[in-house]
């Protein structure tokens, strides 16, 4: 029997496809996200409906992102289901969380077993709506959940981490071990809820500013700031605002580098020619 089949649908290696199998995880899952009637929930991702069918057995109605065609057709004929879902056929890079919050007049609930090789920038894509979303759960690589959740000073910390934290509070729910999935992914798997904070702790002026300082900070993280972000900062900047030039990107708040991509807002750099 090819382990690449489950429930008769060969899992495709280039959307990701590792389908979710053990109760006893599926059950904590749909106990973590305790969806509600009336919620407007939205899954990315369904596959095969592990999580489908335990979240839509408690709801009247709810949404599903599939890229999969044959998937999607799978779940519009679900004996049970199907009157339930609205499916959308489609990449979940490329869809508008907003208009879907606007139309279901209500913040969203999003949750999914992402595939791996998307994760880091659907999360990205989300991160821009989050004033539409209510709460994320996500099942992602336990090394991606280490990087949204690490703190400065620690080697898991990030562009991801700065990012992820300055929209959202994020808890780990659990971990996941690979036999709960077919075909066995080679890679530990956890579970994370993402809640966008309702006010944001350390509000930036333009995102495009934090967003290019972790870029460049993170892309020489061995490098102490002087060296990486000296080109947009002078010393006598960094001092003032209370920052060591030789520390590096890793060393960093998530408050400090907000307070970073305001200053640089603040002080636009002459266009280099």
């Amino acid at each position: 029997m090819n382990n690449r089949v489950h429930q008769g649908h060969f899992a495709r290696k280039r959307f990701g496809q590792n389908f979710l199998n053990d109760q006893y995880i599926i059950d904590s899952i749909v106990s973590a996200i305790h969806p509600q009637k009336g919620e407007a929930m939205v899954e990315i991702g369904p596959g095969l409906g592990a999580l489908t069918e335990p979240v839509g057995d408690r709801l009247d109605a709810m949404t599903v992102i599939e890229l999969d065609r044959d998937l999607a057709a799978r779940l519009q004929t679900h004996p049970f289901l199907g009157p339930k879902l609205t499916i959308f056929q489609q990449d979940a890079m490329t869809f508008n969380f907003a208009e879907l919050a606007e139309q279901k007049g209500q913040p969203l609930r999003v949750f999914g077993n992402l595939p791996y090789n998307i994760s880091t920038p659907l999360m990205f894509h989300l991160f821009s709506y989050t004033g539409s979303i209510r709460d994320m759960h996500f099942m992602l690589q336990k090394e991606v959940v280490n990087r949204l959740v690490a703190g400065p000073g620690s080697k898991a910390y990030g562009r991801l981490s700065v990012m992820a934290q300055y929209y959202c509070n994020i808890i780990p729910v659990l971990e996941v071990p690979p036999e709960s999935f077919t075909p066995a992914p080679k890679v530990e798997s956890a579970v994370v809820r993402l809640v966008p904070h309702t006010t944001l702790p350390n509000p930036v002026e333009d995102i495009r500013a934090l967003s290019r300082i972790t870029t460049e900070a993170f892309g020489k993280r061995r490098k102490t700031l002087r060296n990486s972000l000296g080109h947009l900062f002078s010393l006598d900047v960094l001092n003032e605002l209370g920052i060591d030039n030789t520390l590096r990107a890793e060393n960093i708040s998530v408050a400090q580098y907000c307070q970073l991509a305001n200053w640089l807002t603040a002080h636009p750099q002459p266009q280099e020619n």
